[in-house]
């Protein structure tokens, strides 16, 4: 309060300054909204990946378990050794201001295999493997997307509690003592006046 000068330029400068407030202040709190919705939607996806990764993980162990044949191959054979990721392709996206990466494929080395040295189930299992590799590109995609949204919804956060609980608040409160001030220094003018003409009457 000490730095507002008690004129009427600077009321007029707070009372500006409030209006910019108050104008953006709605615009914040509606971004720090659709973070938090975006936020939550993108963590039930991730949940619902998991629960996908999880159940084929456990069909995958089910037909390992009932064949009882990767592990005996040669390691090098193994059926984890004919699923080897070559990139994952992502895109750019825009979700409140923010840029977000957005998964788009995941392309997977060419292997090629003996069709006589394995059993049948290596193929669903081939597969299986690559939609589990899958789904992990898409949670570590997605879970950068809420790493993003958090370190915005902070920051909007932090712009809100700026607004609603330090700049409107001192903005009103300048006001106040501005107005008040500039009130007292009219209601002093007034008096000195009657005062003068009071002391030039009696001088008459």
């Amino acid at each position: 309060m000490a730095s507002v000068k008690l004129t009427k330029t600077e009321l007029k400068k707070q009372k500006d300054q409030l209006k910019r407030y108050q104008r953006y202040l709605p615009t914040l709190q509606l971004k720090k909204q659709q973070l938090q919705l975006v936020i939550r939607k993108v963590e039930h996806e991730i949940r619902e990946y998991r629960l996908k990764q999880e159940e084929l993980h456990k069909a995958l162990l089910h037909w390992v378990h009932v064949y009882g044949e990767n592990l005996k191959f040669s390691p090098k054979m193994r059926l984890e050794h004919l699923v080897v990721v070559d990139s994952i392709k992502r895109k750019k996206g825009n979700i409140a201001g923010v840029t977000i990466p957005i998964f788009e494929a995941l392309t997977f080395k060419r292997i090629p295999y003996d069709l006589y040295a394995y059993p049948l189930w290596v193929d669903r299992g081939i597969e299986a493997l690559k939609q589990i590799a899958e789904f992990d590109a898409v949670i570590t995609v997605l879970e950068k997307q809420i790493e993003l949204l958090n370190k915005e919804l902070r920051t909007t956060s932090q712009r809100v509690n700026l607004f609603e609980k330090i700049k409107i608040p001192e903005a009103k409160s300048n006001i106040k003592s501005i107005s008040i001030a500039l009130g007292d220094q009219q209601t002093a003018s007034v008096v000195r006046g009657k005062i003068a003409k009071n002391k030039l009457i009696k001088v008459s």
